[in-house]
């Protein structure tokens, strides 16, 4: 078996209502004086309020230009550099992180990271997803070291749009069946996995019985018990199962299929969550568990997740090559099993997603660990 590399978690990681108030005492305890500030538009503009003002810490800011992709990250990571920062604070959605993890590790300086959504676990992950300037997934970038500190203030969280958490919720309901996938044939697990075993299926349980009126609560911008549980779960229950499980806890087929989807346009206007929380059931066809996929399709239609391309916007025209781009060589969907998954067998499945009949008997929903 392959070496294992954990990760798992942030130097240091808060999740409280005014963190952001400590924020310049924690630069301070780290020798940091000069800090960029890269945010998105409207990320900052639901964080402001919220930002304290830095009197000791020099502070220049950029706009985010609007992708995770090489062009970006080298003119962050140059600015970065040209203005001799000690640290590089990330504000805002994955995308934004991500840029900001990337120029922080191009540039040797240390990550600070404070999400304006709990759309994923981006905030946690010493890692980034690369896009083409045209939006088309790339690969991923695993970095040497972790975020130097994260910090959630649920105030800014609980104010987005429920769209966004719905879609980190089909993300970290990803956790599990990705891990599992992988985990479960291993006859003797090193413990590293055995936590990222468990912590995926902490991240399915805490969906299963907070998420829907954790989504009620953001709704009414209420900061409630169920809120903060399914926010710490996507950003670090989420993260902590690609930290302890590294190539074994991160992704297999959902998230191979969201990345098929993004050759399709169209795809691009749809949440990174919601992509693959299709792909969750994507991948269960595929592993031949209609039973689990009709456990899911309540569940789904209850919170708004999609069962469908036509739920996400995208034409039944583009199977064929989304199949393909799903299935190339180094994509994470040949990790479900021994033998390589061919482009024929997803597009079969996906057409078979695309008619997939509601069970309209009531099925309680249950986390297994055996296939």
């Amino acid at each position: 078996m392959e070496d294992i590399i954990v990760r798992g978690a942030p130097a240091e990681y808060v999740c409280k209502s005014g963190v952001l108030n400590e924020l310049e005492e924690k630069l301070q305890l780290r020798s940091i004086q000069r800090v960029l500030i890269v945010s998105g538009v409207k990320s900052w503009n639901a964080a402001r309020y919220y930002f304290p003002n830095l009197k000791s810490i020099q502070v220049s800011h950029t706009f985010y230009k609007g992708e995770c992709s090489l062009t970006e990250i080298n003119r962050v990571s140059t600015l970065a550099q040209t203005d001799g920062v000690d640290a590089i604070i990330g504000v805002g959605g994955g995308k934004v992180l991500d840029v900001v993890k990337a120029a922080a590790s191009a540039s040797r300086t240390k990550s600070v990271l404070i999400p304006t959504l709990a759309s994923n676990c981006a905030p946690w992950t010493p890692l980034s997803v690369i896009y083409s300037d045209e939006g088309v997934m790339t690969h991923y970038d695993v970095y040497p070291m972790s975020v130097d500190i994260l910090l959630v203030e649920p105030r800014i969280l609980v104010k987005a749009p429920a769209p966004l958490l719905i879609a980190g919720i089909g993300d970290t309901l990803a956790k599990w069946y990705e891990a599992d996938v992988q985990i479960r044939r291993l006859t003797h697990p090193p413990v590293a996995l055995k936590v990222a075993h468990h912590t995926a299926r902490l991240c399915a349980e805490e969906m299963f019985a907070n998420a829907e009126e954790a989504i009620a609560d953001a709704k009414e911008a209420r900061v409630s018990e169920s809120f903060k549980k399914v926010v710490e779960s996507i950003i670090m229950l989420g993260g902590m199962v690609g930290g302890f499980g590294d190539k074994f806890g991160r992704i297999a087929g959902a998230h191979s299929i969201h990345n098929g989807m993004t050759i399709a346009p169209e795809s691009h206007e749809a949440l990174h969550g919601n992509k693959v929380a299709y792909g969750i059931l994507v991948q269960l066809l595929l592993e031949q568990k209609e039973c689990e996929v009709e456990r899911l399709l309540p569940f789904y239609h209850k919170l708004g997740l999609p069962t469908s391309l036509r739920e996400l916007n995208i034409s039944g025209t583009w199977i064929d090559q989304i199949a393909v781009h799903s299935t190339r060589e180094e994509e994470s969907i040949h990790n479900m099993r021994s033998e390589k998954i061919t482009a024929t067998e997803v597009s079969q499945v996906m057409r078979d997603l695309e008619s997939f009949q509601l069970v309209k008997s009531p099925i309680m929903i249950e986390v297994k660990t055996n296939p």
